[in-house]
C-alpha cells in the first residue's frame, strides 16, 4: 500500500471567469470538468488539466468571493508545474511575458531548472522540467504546442512554523520519506526538506519549508486550499480509509466525489492533505470529447440543478 504522486491541487480565485481565461487560453490547459463545490453549491468546482484530464495533472479551483489571501506559514504556499524541457521554458519566458505576465529568471531549484511566475490573483506557480519521460497527454486544442505544453503537478511546497510533527505524520502515518534538503532564499526563509511519494521523481514530491519566524497565513483568493496524494486503486484506497481509521488520526473518513473517492486529514500544523484515488475519471458522465464545456454534476446533485444553474454566474 503506497501512495504515488500529486494527485491534484484545489486552490480558490474570486474571479471564474479571468481564471478561466488565465488557465485555458494562456496556460493552455484543459478545462476538463466544469462542476461545483460539493459542499457549497453557490460555488463551481473547476478543474484543469493535461488533454486527458489525467491524474497528476489536476489544477482545480473553488470559485469564492472572497478577500485575496494573506500569505504565511500553516499553509501551501507554490505549487509546481511540469514541461518538458529548458527549451519549453524558454517558450514559456517568451509567451508569458507577452502575455503581460511578471515572471523569474529561470533558475535552477533544487538540481531542475525553474520558471517562477504568479496568476491574475497571486497564486504562486513555478515551470518545472521533468525531462519529458512522465506520461501526460496533449490537448489538441490548447493554443500552447504539444511539445511546450504543461503535463502535469510538480513539486508542491507548505510552510510549516516546526516540521517534527509534521514530519511524523508524512513519514509514519502516509508512508512518504525524507530524502533531501535544499534551500530556496527567493521564496523560503528557511530549510527545505524533501519527501518522496512513492518511487517519486518531479511528479511526486512534497517540499515543506520550515519559517517559524512567518505570521499564519488566511485563506483567501490566489491561496491554496489543500492538496491531495494519489493512490491507485479501489483497493488500496479502502486500505488507506481503514489505517486511517486505525490509526486513530483525525480525519474525515472515506467521502465520494464521484469522480474520485477522497480522504481528508490536517497535518499537525493545519494543512488539508487529501487521499483521492485515481478513478473513475472525469469521463463518468459526460463524453471525453466534450469535456468541461457543459456544467456537470454528480447525480446526489442532479435533482437540484435548476436551482444550482440559478445561483452561478457566466464564466465566458
Amino acid at each position: 500500500m503506497q501512495l504515488t504522486g500529486i494527485h491534484h491541487v484545489t486552490a480558490i480565485t474570486a474571479q471564474a471567469a479571468q481564471n478561466r481565461r488565465f488557465y485555458v487560453e494562456t496556460l493552455g490547459l484543459r478545462l476538463v470538468k466544469k462542476t461545483v463545490n460539493q459542499d457549497d453549491t453557490s460555488a463551481y468546482h473547476l478543474f484543469y488539466a493535461d488533454g486527458a484530464g489525467s491524474p497528476g495533472s489536476d489544477l482545480t479551483f473553488f470559485d469564492w468571493p472572497t478577500a485575496p489571501a494573506k500569505r504565511g506559514t500553516h499553509s501551501i504556499t507554490r505549487t509546481s508545474l511540469r514541461v518538458a524541457s529548458e527549451a519549453s521554458l524558454d517558450f514559456w519566458r517568451e509567451r508569458l511575458t507577452a502575455a503581460g505576465v511578471k515572471l523569474s529568471d529561470i533558475r535552477l531549484l533544487n538540481g531542475r531548472a525553474a520558471l517562477d511566475f504568479e496568476d491574475p490573483e497571486g497564486q504562486r506557480l513555478t515551470l518545472v522540467v521533468d525531462g519529458g519521460g512522465i506520461p501526460f497527454v496533449a490537448w489538441d486544442k490548447s493554443p500552447v504546442p504539444a511539445e511546450h505544453q504543461i503535463r502535469g503537478l510538480g513539486p508542491v511546497t507548505i510552510s510549516v512554523p516546526q516540521i517534527e510533527r509534521t514530519e511524523l505524520v508524512l513519514t509514519k502515518l502516509l508512508g512518504l520519506e525524507r530524502i533531501a534538503d535544499y534551500r530556496d532564499a527567493a521564496h523560503a526563509s528557511g530549510d527545505i526538506h524533501v519527501f518522496r511519494i512513492g518511487e517519486g521523481g518531479p511528479a511526486a514530491e512534497l517540499n515543506v519549508a520550515v519559517e517559524p519566524g512567518l505570521a499564519p497565513a488566511r485563506e483567501g483568493a490566489g491561496g491554496v486550499h489543500h492538496l491531495a496524494l494519489r493512490t491507485p486503486s479501489f483497493g488500496e484506497y479502502d486500505a488507506w480509509a481503514e489505517r486511517l481509521r486505525a490509526s486513530g488520526y483525525p480525519n474525515s473518513g472515506p467521502v465520494d466525489r464521484f469522480y474520485f473517492r477522497s480522504l481528508y486529514l490536517r497535518e499537525p500544523n493545519g494543512v488539508l492533505i487529501e487521499i483521492a484515488s485515481d478513478g473513475p475519471g472525469f469521463a463518468t458522465d459526460e463524453p471525453f470529447e466534450t469535456m468541461g464545456e457543459g456544467l456537470s454534476l454528480p447525480p446526489f446533485l442532479e435533482s437540484k440543478r435548476a436551482a444550482i444553474e440559478a445561483g452561478l454566474k457566466p464564466l465566458a
